[in-house]
């Protein structure tokens, strides 16, 4: 064994050990004290447990090199962490992001506290694998915790390399993404015939379609599931910018729009982990909060519906 491969070695073993001692006596609503705590939920395929709250980087990590771009992007990967989040999704067709990403959390030292996840984007086995390599390197990190296939773009080519990849060690888990209903019929195809560990999917107060069949599915085939989209695109601060919050929020902990905007969506026990994406601190402040606490009842997830309206 190189030492390279040595070290990739003690990376993943690391990262199932500190997560598979907890993981091993949850359940999808874990009983802990959950003021204290952020709520962690299993990845099916393999027993371990990731936090319920961590960040997307479309746009929002898409900059320079400069100590005035970056020093927000720094404090929100801080905030993440120190309240319990480790969940860091990426692609390339995020521009610069994952360069940041790789840079910050080395910087920051926090690799061994993070899940790292990023996207092949292209048409083509060569050329996908250049990809997922470059991908690795920008972010400096191999084995790659989740390599998912980003809108499910030439699938049927790139699972094959996931599935081989996986099996020497080189990424952790196989996903697949979308962002829009239309393409849920194809990842239920993909679902029922691969073997999937993850798939990214939008789902929201507003457009709860994946609720419908994507979400059962998982729940059913044993597939994590991280959501993206949480607040669409920022409509549902549109929406509700001239309403009266809640007081009935209060009940499962929420105290701000986007808190009872994840709630909602970690009410569904398919969900695994929700990654809103922010370059602001007291935003990622208010998303991890969303972690802790109790989650909305069925009474509660009436009454939301009716928000909207």
């Amino acid at each position: 064994m190189t030492k390279k491969q040595n070290h990739i070695s003690r990376r993943a073993a690391t990262k199932l050990l500190a997560a598979g001692t907890s993981s091993m006596l949850l359940n999808p609503f874990p009983k802990f004290d959950q003021n204290k705590t952020m709520q962690k939920r299993i990845i099916p395929s393999s027993g371990e447990a990731i936090p319920v709250i961590g960040i997307g980087t479309w746009q929002t990590f898409d900059v320079g090199p400069s100590k005035e771009e970056r020093i927000s992007l720094k404090e929100v990967l801080k905030v993440l962490v120190e309240n319990g989040g480790s969940v860091i999704d990426s692609s390339p067709m995020y521009g610069r992001s994952e360069k940041v990403v790789g840079e910050l959390t080395t910087e920051l030292k926090i690799k061994e506290n993070i899940f790292e996840a990023t996207k092949v984007w292209t048409t083509g086995q060569s050329a996908g694998i250049r990809e997922m390599d470059r991908s690795m390197r920008l972010m400096q990190c191999e084995p790659m915790d989740l390599m998912q296939i980003h809108n499910l773009v030439d699938w049927q080519t790139h699972i094959q390399t996931l599935k081989e990849w996986k099996e020497a060690g080189k990424i952790r888990y196989i996903g697949a993404t979308h962002y829009h209903q239309g393409g849920y019929a194809e990842m239920e195809k993909i679902m029922k015939t691969e073997p999937l560990d993850f798939i990214q999917i939008n789902y929201n107060l507003r457009v709860q379609d994946a609720a419908e069949r994507i979400l059962p599915l998982a729940k059913d085939r044993g597939i994590a599931v991280l959501i993206n989209r949480p607040y669409e695109g920022g409509a549902l601060f549109r929406k509700t910018k001239n309403k009266a919050f809640p007081a009935w929020a209060a009940e499962f902990g929420a105290a701000t729009w986007g808190q009872l905007f994840l709630k909602f969506i970690l009410a569904n026990p398919a969900v695994t982990c929700v990654i809103p994406g922010t370059a602001k601190p007291k935003h990622m402040r208010d998303n991890v909060q969303a972690g802790f606490g109790e989650l909305p009842t069925f009474i509660h997830l009436g009454k939301m519906a009716k928000l909207l309206d």
